[in-house]
């Protein structure tokens, strides 16, 4: 029974707080040598067997910055429409933690490589919202404690030690869970589509913490921020943002304090739980790397890696949609994966019929793949095949159920064969000659004589019925608007 008297009190909560919420994601960059060294980045690997004297921080080895992933960050800035900070010096923010071989992390403290911006999402609702960036810096991962069931000691692996990341900051600009789990979207597909992330959160390539703090609505200044961490998935950042709002706002109207700190999440209870509260937070102690000189990015260099840049998944959802003619559904679903999306831009060079392309591509291919759990790389047919297929319907030479249901199971199969061939040989081809349709459909109303008189005092529903018996006598060959067409002419006199 739904308890009418907490849906209200939700209600007033909801009227009265606003949630205020920002987000700090860290993407591990695809490059195969670590961030300061050569160590080799495959996930996966034997513990502790990516790593040298430079990762564990031996006394005098040096750092190198890795070329590839100061590039990664720029591409990633440009996607953004951040700033792109010409000198950028790296720092050491010193804290103790078993995964942290050296005793302190290479980071960017006061001039991150990539300086504002924004990412563009759109709500369920339709409405549309840029959220800010702070910045997009350069670091470098820490290790990994292993803490196995029923032992009593902690297992370090340093393999992800070293591994380079970009740290991508928001302001304080999001107002809902829905918001946040959106936003985070977007950065896994902003990513994916420059291919310097591979996303993947069960992996730990993609992490996020949330900033969480609460306000009556109209006060300017921000509430006490907490933040959640320990999150692996899109869904349990927004369950956990929720918590969050449940209880910081519960203290509030008991007239608690909101403690600053920093909370784990449960995924199997859904609640949070504190770990340290910011207070106790070491002091960082930043200060330049010694044993770095500035990397300088040159005119020339941020051109070059401009050149680089892909299409990005805003470019073509506008083009989907203003160019292609296709809903916005449509231009969202097919730009969600970077391989779907230029798929079907070849896919769209064959055919003009955009609109059927995108069907297909949404409906039979994509359910094909998932099925089968591939990759559209992995799909047999050619985009011109189908094409083809779809030309086959859009002349009236096979119906779309002969094409769908016949004609595309057997492409699957013999995918080197043409569909027109497919169609001769299966016998499908559609019968567009009115001179031919015309008797078999004088046959069906002279067996159907009570039926006809029925039509003609009123039931227009009936058409239907008459249509299945033409299609049935033609054996599904009759071309069905010719048909449909000469039916209602008979029907009407």
């Amino acid at each position: 029974m739904i308890d009418e008297k907490s849906i209200s009190s939700a209600g007033a909560i909801r009227e009265k707080y606003e949630l205020v919420i920002g987000l700090e994601v860290h993407a591990q960059l695809l490059t195969n040598s670590k961030m300061y060294t050569s160590d080799a980045t495959t996930f996966g690997n034997m513990p502790n067997t990516n790593v040298s004297v430079i990762t564990l921080g031996h006394p005098g080895t040096l750092p190198k910055v890795n070329k590839r992933a100061v590039e990664y960050a720029i591409k990633m800035g440009l996607a953004c429409h951040c700033s792109i900070t010409r000198k950028n010096v790296f720092a050491r923010k010193n804290y103790f933690y078993p995964d942290l071989p050296k005793g302190y992390q290479l980071t960017q403290d006061k001039n991150p490589i990539c300086v504002g911006g924004h990412v563009p999402i759109v709500l369920s609702s339709g409405e549309k919202k840029d959220i800010a960036l702070t910045r997009i810096h350069l670091e470098e991962d820490a290790g990994k404690s292993i803490h196995l069931a029923g032992e009593v000691d902690t297992l370090v692996d340093f393999n992800r030690a070293g591994v380079p990341l970009i740290e991508i900051v928001t302001e304080p600009d999001m107002r809902s869970s829905e918001e946040a789990y959106n936003l985070l979207i977007e950065i896994k597909k902003l990513v994916k589509y420059l291919e310097i992330c591979d996303g993947n959160m069960e992996e730990g390539s993609l992490r996020c913490d949330a900033n969480v703090s609460v306000r009556r609505w109209g006060d300017k200044v921000l509430g006490k921020k907490v933040e959640v961490k320990n999150m692996n998935s899109f869904r349990n950042v927004a369950r956990a943002i929720e918590h969050e709002f449940e209880r910081q706002t519960q203290l509030l109207e008991e007239g608690k304090e909101i403690v600053s700190e920093t909370r784990t999440f449960d995924a199997t209870s859904g609640l949070t739980g504190s770990m340290r509260t910011k207070e106790d937070l070491n002091d960082y102690r930043y200060f330049p790397e010694p044993d770095l000189s500035p990397v300088v990015i040159s005119e020339e260099w941020l051109q070059s890696v401009k050149a680089e840049m892909p299409v990005l998944p805003g470019v073509l959802f506008a083009k989907f949609v203003d160019t292609y003619g296709l809903p916005e559904y449509d231009a969202g679903v097919l730009t969600d994966q970077k391989e779907i999306a230029l798929w079907f831009e070849t896919f769209c060079s064959h055919t003009k019929n955009y609109k059927s392309a995108s069907n297909w591509l949404m409906g039979p291919v994509k359910s094909y793949l998932n099925e089968l759990t591939l990759g559209i790389a992995d799909f047999p047919i050619g985009p011109e095949k189908l094409a083809a297929l779809i030309s086959l319907i859009d002349e009236g030479k096979v119906s779309y159920t002969a094409a769908s249901q016949k004609i595309y199971p057997e492409l699957l199969q013999h995918p080197q064969r043409s569909p027109l061939e497919i169609a001769q040989e299966l016998n499908l081809i559609q019968e567009s000659d009115e001179g031919t349709i015309k008797p078999v459909i004088e046959a069906v109303l002279a067996e159907n004589e009570a039926k006809v008189l029925e039509y003609r005092s009123g039931k227009k529903g009936l058409m239907g019925m008459f249509m299945g018996q033409v299609m049935k006598k033609s054996k599904g060959k009759a071309d069905p608007k010719i048909a449909n067409k000469i039916l209602t002419e008979l029907l009407e006199q």
